[in-house]
């Protein structure tokens, strides 16, 4: 942000993001550092799922993989992933158990229409998005699964990675994977302010959506 403001001639907004996106970040990275022996829980990110019939693209340690660990847990692609993206098959997901499963999602209807993605986006309708989510969580791979069997599926803004949002995904998994630990975060709340502060339209729901 800072070399944006530098090429608009906004400097000093650019600080004041800044100045907030560290804050926001702190609230997780804070409270991740203080604890002496953290249980991190294996996490696999299914990249676009539903987007097309292959199974099942995720990313290594950058991106929501890099994501993943911010928020205090283990991202299970990054073994198999030597670099941002690649693909996980499903046998490799069914060994590895995870305990906890995110899609990323997003509104699709214009490139893939009537598929089978989770269309979590601003302004997204939450039931629908829950029951394609639950759809994809019936695919060989899932089923079984210790997240799946506890309810520990869920999805998320597509693109929240890689841009000035990102915290706000750090935020919202950290409370996925840490429900005690981050019981007090209000990420509505911090949205709202977003909104408010720093973008010139309105907040509308509908970043994320989960099975239980």
């Amino acid at each position: 942000m800072e070399l944006i403001g530098q090429l608009y001639g906004k400097e000093d907004r650019a600080a004041e993001f800044n100045t907030f996106f560290a804050e926001e970040m702190t609230k997780v990275r804070d409270v991740i550092a203080a604890q002496a022996s953290l249980t991190r829980p294996l996490v696999f990110v299914e990249r676009a799922g539903g987007y097309s019939e292959d199974c099942c693209m995720s990313f290594g340690a950058e991106n929501y993989g890099r994501v993943v660990e911010e928020a205090g847990g283990t991202n299970m692609a990054t073994p198999f992933i030597p670099g941002t993206f690649g693909t996980v098959n499903a046998e490799q997901i069914v060994a590895s158990d995870p305990e906890v499963v995110i899609v990323t999602g997003g509104n699709w209807e214009a490139y893939v229409p009537g598929g089978d993605w989770v269309g979590v986006a601003p302004g997204s309708d939450p039931h629908l998005a829950k029951a394609k989510l639950a759809k994809l969580m019936t695919r060989p791979g899932f089923v079984g699964t210790r997240a799946v069997t506890s309810g520990n599926a869920h999805a998320i803004w597509h693109q929240f990675y890689n841009n000035p949002y990102s915290f706000v995904a750090v935020q919202q998994i950290a409370k996925w994977l840490h429900p005690d630990l981050f019981a007090d975060l209000d990420l509505e709340a911090t949205l709202k302010a977003l909104h408010k502060r720093f973008l010139p339209i309105d907040y509308r729901p509908g970043y994320w959506v989960s099975l239980n």
